[in-house]
């Protein structure tokens, strides 16, 4: 690259940015400024090396070498996916495969000028692509929302420019004096203005906001959470020469991540303060180079102006609708042909049955099924945003989440606090001791008070917290001096001295109470007190509280060690070279506090059939602890560690994958990779898979393992996420969940975004998706197979009657009747059957379904039209074919009401009655079928009254039909409970 001219403030003289000056090291080949590969190429440059590359220096940059570089570089900002207007949001809605065959059938029907058909249908599809659009649009809408809850400005230290000194002359000697004209203001600047160069500060509880070298900072911890997956913060701190330089370059992940020197936008400062540069910015940041991953369309484009990336996968939704679709499109197909075809044969009828075989395509096609969808789904997803929890960003990830059977979530935030709890505090001899914690709150107490900090430190609090019953014991101790937490040396120290009236150590004596991790508190003692006896250290002892130490860590422990020590008094200040000679008194043990409703939200997915599978950065023995309190399962291996999976093949990672609750040092791609082999499975999850499992099921439960454990078939996945970490595993799964504090990006990314961490609202959501596709699928049940019993009848009347069993204007009414009587189905509330397991629209089961019910329908049709013979002709009733018109006309819309009675799946079996919306419109149809014939309207559309033994014949026939249902009905119901799950619906 080919960098471009900069006049330097001051100098008179305009030359290269970044050209070397004298006593400035080379640029590396290939490194620009302000570019992220600055840190992955040069990782030995020291701080002042990295400010001259920059050309800026520890006052920061001038105002107008701010403006210049931010015309050049850009705003601090990821790149955003464009979102598509409302046009392009109608059109998209259109192209999934049913909607384009509505479209071809409207265009049939206006070929064959059937107006009312086609207009009819064309409506129906316009009414579901706006319902879609507009709600799809309004949680587009809400999720932008969120992002004004997020911090948007940074302290940022700039000077005006007036005399300022070139690059080299900055850097001044410690102590030497500035004048206010040519010293650095600090001020508040919002974050897509900041450059690379610039020198700003850190605080507690600050976002990153771009990626950054340390200058200075005191007692500096990070949390990188969203970037790694380690829950714990992460020590920071400036080094002049990173002692790995060069073998840190091939790890482009985890090695960059653990250099304390650096820090990356996404994370957060959990303690301490920092001063810091500003190394690269906006789409330079590895941030967003996570999250913009190029294409082959976009390898040409600059780093700045690639698009982020799309997920190409296909979820549950999309193979469901495409799996029914095909089916139905088959059916539609295949009936015009035979229609035309039977009656050519049989009446020698040609293409003036065209209209009629058109008819009898589209009353075997469910119309409603766009708007139905639609409905149903963007009702559930305002139910949700409603209370202010969910909000569904995509409207058929509703339908994913009802159909997910494994959860795969992160620890951190989700399953626990980020805060951590005392756990316990032993002595030096594993045993429960009390005296750890006691000097534990005592070094926490007056470091707080004495160092000044910014912020409480969190492991500080949670042990004052733990130590609030003795809190007057505290006090009898009056802080003398305190050395606060070092990253480098991981120890704190507080000096205390006891009072006159207070059981403790000699007056005249100070008590130095160091704090620390183990390793480093170790290495400072002498001695150990256990039971009040002081015992040398040697190498023995210090071998056995290794081993100790280490056992307590597996088991998922941060440990905490406390030792103390007795010198003079003094006036002197206290230095960290005092931390020697110390007494080990013992260790304190903290733990992730659990979220509260962890526990109940585990219970409760299990309970409807999820699996909550953790994948996690963490220490294994951590992630067991946290199963276990959850009441996950954690029997032999039941948890392990990622790298068990390195050497796998991916059907042997499903096996594995489907018995293990948890894996723990995870990275991004295991992340990935693990849920990718969750929805693929092992392979029986294939049509040969499935029969196999369902006949080692019936036969002998048992016999339903192999040899390597439970089988894996696919699985309906959802990902719950917030760090640019889990982009991978979002990108993989089925649908991917997000709070709203997560990363920009990671929120973008997600279908779901939660208004908190909590499981419980995620528990909701299913509960809301599997409602909407109860009803989505008993709507399909009872439409398909009352439609498929209709065609039947018909074309077998059509092939024994002399006339059309039908007129077109008739279908066209009954059809428009059935719809929109079925809309009710959208706002049915489901019994609790239905919400026991995932929800999946299965094509094949959806076959079985309406073939074996759509001939009882055609059963019943076929003994009206006897009855009809009977009570029409028989009787020599004068109305002849428009009775006879009438007739099966009104049985059908009694046959289509009492179906949608006695076979949804409600809670009509639990309260004994229909709910409002479906018993309204059985009445509102049985009204229609009964009233319309014998009314004005009636002959209008070619029907004439009926006899009164027509009704009492009728009466037969449906009471014998109902029961029929009834029969089959509880039949179904008895071998679906009994089947096992077969998995999500396979690629049509």
């Amino acid at each position: 690259m080919v960098w471009a001219p900069e006049k330097v403030a001051g100098s008179g003289t305009a030359r290269t940015e970044g050209a070397p000056e004298p006593g400035s090291p080379a640029v590396p080949p290939g490194v620009r400024v302000g570019s992220s590969a600055a840190l992955r190429d040069t990782p030995g440059l020291t701080a002042l090396e990295v400010l001259r590359l920059l050309e800026s220096g520890p006052r920061g940059l001038t105002e107008a070498q701010a403006e210049a570089r931010l015309l050049r570089y850009g705003e601090n900002a990821v790149p955003e996916r464009r979102r598509p207007g409302r046009p392009w949001r109608f059109v998209r809605s259109l192209r999934d495969p049913f909607t384009t065959v509505l479209l071809c059938l409207a265009l049939v029907s206006a070929a064959v000028a059937s107006w009312g058909a086609a207009c009819v249908i064309a409506v129906l599809v316009v009414v579901s692509a706006v319902l879609r659009t507009s709600g799809e649009y309004r949680a587009e809408r809400s999720t932008a929302a969120l992002r004004e809850l997020i911090a948007t400005t940074a302290t940022v230290q700039r000077r005006a420019g007036a005399g300022a000194a070139g690059p080299v002359a900055r850097f001044e000697k410690p102590g030497r004096a500035r004048g206010t004209a040519q010293g650095g203001s600090a001020r508040e600047v919002p974050v897509d203005q900041l450059v690379p160069g610039d020198v700003i500060r850190l605080g507690p509880g600050d976002l990153v906001p771009a990626d950054l070298r340390l200058l200075r900072a005191s007692g500096l911890t990070v949390r990188q959470a969203p970037l790694t997956g380690e829950s714990a913060p992460v020590a920071k701190y400036p080094v002049e020469a990173p002692a790995d330089g060069a073998g840190r370059t091939a790890d482009r992940g985890t090695g960059l991540f653990e250099r304390p020197e650096l820090c990356f936008q996404g994370s957060s400062v959990a303690s301490g303060s920092a001063t810091a540069v500003v190394l690269a910015t906006g789409a330079d940041t590895l941030l967003a180079g996570a999250y913009r991953q190029p294409s082959g369309t976009d390898a040409g484009r600059p780093a700045g102006r690639r698009r982020p990336p799309r997920r190409s996968r296909e979820s549950a939704f999309d193979r469901s609708v495409n799996g029914i679709s095909w089916t139905l499109i088959r059916f539609m197909l295949l009936t015009p042909p035979l229609v035309l075809m039977a009656n050519a044969a049989l009446r020698g009828r040609g293409l003036e049955t065209l209209p009629f075989a058109v008819a009898v395509a589209v009353g075997l096609t469910p119309e409603m099924l766009p708007v139905i969808v639609t409905t149903a789904l963007a009702r559930g997803a305002a139910l949700l945003a409603r209370g202010g929890e969910v909000i569904v960003k995509r409207l058929p990830a509703l339908h994913d989440l009802g159909a997910i059977d494994v959860l795969c979530t992160d620890k951190t935030g989700t399953l626990t606090q980020d805060r951590p709890v005392l756990d316990c505090s032993f002595g030096p001899d594993g045993r429960p001791a009390p005296g750890p914690l006691h000097w534990a709150a005592v070094n926490s107490l007056w470091t707080l008070q004495l160092a000044e900090l910014p912020t409480p430190d969190a492991l500080d609090e949670a042990v004052l917290e733990a130590a609030e019953d003795g809190f007057e014991e505290l006090l009898a101790y009056e802080g003398v001096a305190a050395v606060p937490f070092d990253p480098v040396r991981r120890t704190s120290c507080a000096v205390v001295r006891a009072e006159a009236a207070a059981a403790g150590p000699r007056l005249g004596t100070h008590t130095l109470v160091v704090k620390g991790a183990p390793e480093d508190v170790l290495e400072r003692c002498a001695r150990t007190r256990a039971g009040g006896v002081d015992t040398e250290l040697d190498g023995a002892a210090r071998e056995e509280l290794a081993r100790l130490v280490a056992e307590r860590t597996a088991d998922g422990l941060r440990l905490l060690a406390v030792a103390v020590a007795e010198r003079p008094a003094r006036s002197g200040p206290y230095t960290p070279s005092d931390e020697r000679g110390l007494t080990l008194v013992g260790f304190v043990g903290l733990r992730d506090a659990l979220a509260p409703t962890a526990a109940a939200a585990c219970a409760a997915l299990a309970r409807r059939g999820v699996a909550v599978k953790v994948l996690t950065g963490d220490h294994p023995g951590t992630v067991a602890h946290v199963c276990r309190e959850l009441g996950l399962d954690t029997g032999p291996g039941a948890v392990l560690t990622a790298d068990r999976i390195d050497g796998l093949t991916d059907a042997e990672l499903a096996r594995l994958a489907a018995r293990t609750t948890a894996f723990a040092r995870c990275t991004p791609e295991h992340k990935a990779r693990i849920v990718a082999a969750l929805r693929a499975g092992d392979g029986t999850g294939t049509r040969k898979g499935r029969a196999a499992r369902k006949a080692a099921f019936r036969t002998d439960k048992a016999t339903a393992r192999t040899e390597t454990g439970v089988p894996a078939p696919p699985r309906t996945v959802g990902f719950l996420g917030d760090g640019v970490n889990d982009l991978p595993a979002l990108h993989a799964c089925d649908v991917g969940v997000a709070p709203r504090d997560a990363v920009d990006v990671t929120r973008e990314a997600a279908d779901v975004v939660l208004a908190s961490k909590d499981l419980n609202a995620i528990d909701d959501a299913i509960v809301a998706g599997r409602r909407s596709t109860a009803n989505i699928a008993t709507y399909l049940r009872i439409t398909l197979s009352s439609n498929l019993g209709n065609v039947i009848a018909m074309l077998g009347a059509g092939l024994l009657l002399p006339f059309l069993p039908m007129l077109p204007a008739q279908v066209l009414v009954q059809n428009l009747c059935f719809d929109a009587v079925q809309l009710a189905f959208a706002f049915d509330r489901p019994g609790p059957a239905a919400l026991r397991r995932p929800a999946v629209l299965r094509p094949a089961d959806l076959l079985r379904y309406i073939t074996g019910f759509g001939l009882l329908n055609a059963a019943a049709d076929l003994a009206t039209f006897g009855v009809l013979v009977l009570a029409v002709h028989g009787s020599g009733h004068p109305g002849g074919q428009d009775a006879f018109h009438a007739g099966w006309f009104t049985e059908n819309l009694l046959t289509q009401a009492l179906v949608m009675y006695l076979l949804r799946t409600g809670r009509r079996s639990a309260e004994g009655r229909a709910p409002g919306p479906v018993r309204a419109a059985v009445c509102a149809l049985a009204v229609v079928g009964l009233l319309l014939p014998p009314s004005p309207l009636g002959p209008l559309l070619g029907m004439a009254a009926l006899p009164p033994l027509y009704y009492g014949l009728l009466a037969a026939v449906l009471v014998l039909y109902g029961a029929g249902l009834a029969w089959a009905k509880a039949r179904y119901d008895r071998r679906t409970s009994a089947e096992p799950d077969p998995g999500p619906v396979p690629q049509p």
